[in-house]
């Protein structure tokens, strides 16, 4: 039986497949180390506020040599929904990415902008826009708590490193000085590149 470097229990073959072709391609390119338990908190996030309960399967650091490591984690996220006569539980299995900035942005949501979002801001303006950076602002949905505080965190360099995340399912979300990215549904090995692209990116200049 094969050991694998992450929590296989319960998992099927198509899920294990998805986190071992995940966890080689990031081993391939980067100083890539599984760490021990680390309390991420993750209870704090939005992201996962809809979920019953949400498991670490598998925590990874990445050590980009400046010191300040940012993280690679698989996710299993649990969800129930009652029916006509049993409970139905559903796992999510996800790959996230943390980093640990150096600005305090209080509470950021960041995600591509729909049709729906810009409609809604017409009528309700709630998002941030950076006027100095209308290809920024045409592009992500930025709902913040404390506009002062996210506008010194989003900064030009932050700016560009979201810029540069080629694809359009994720979502960013940062609390304090604790970011998280990734996307809620089964994310693909070379998506898990960009995203520890992105965060590698954000510990060296933000």
């Amino acid at each position: 039986m094969e050991n694998y470097p992450f929590d296989t229990t319960g998992l099927n073959s198509d899920t294990i497949d998805l986190f071992n072709d995940t966890y080689q391609l990031l081993k391939a390119r980067s100083d890539f180390q599984v760490t021990g338990n680390i309390d991420f908190q993750l209870e704090q996030f939005e992201v996962f506020r809809d979920y019953d309960d949400v498991n670490i399967r598998g925590s990874y650091a990445i050590k980009p040599g400046n010191g300040n490591d940012c993280y690679i984690l698989f996710v299993e996220a649990h969800s129930s929904v009652m029916g006509k006569y049993q409970r139905a539980h559903i796992y999510h299995y996800q790959t996230w990415a943390i980093a640990f900035v150096k600005n305090d942005f209080d509470r950021v949501l960041i995600r591509r902008e729909t049709l729906t979002d810009k409609i809604i801001e017409l009528v309700h303006p709630v998002e941030l826009d950076f006027e100095e950076d209308k290809p920024f602002s045409d592009t992500f949905y930025v709902l913040v708590n404390d506009r002062d505080k996210a506008i010194r965190g989003i900064g030009r360099n932050f700016r560009n490193a979201v810029m540069d995340i080629r694809e359009d399912g994720f979502v960013i979300e940062i609390v304090g000085h604790t970011l998280i990215a990734g996307s809620q549904y089964p994310t693909m090995p070379g998506m898990a590149v960009h995203l520890a692209e992105f965060v590698e990116r954000v510990c060296a200049h933000c």
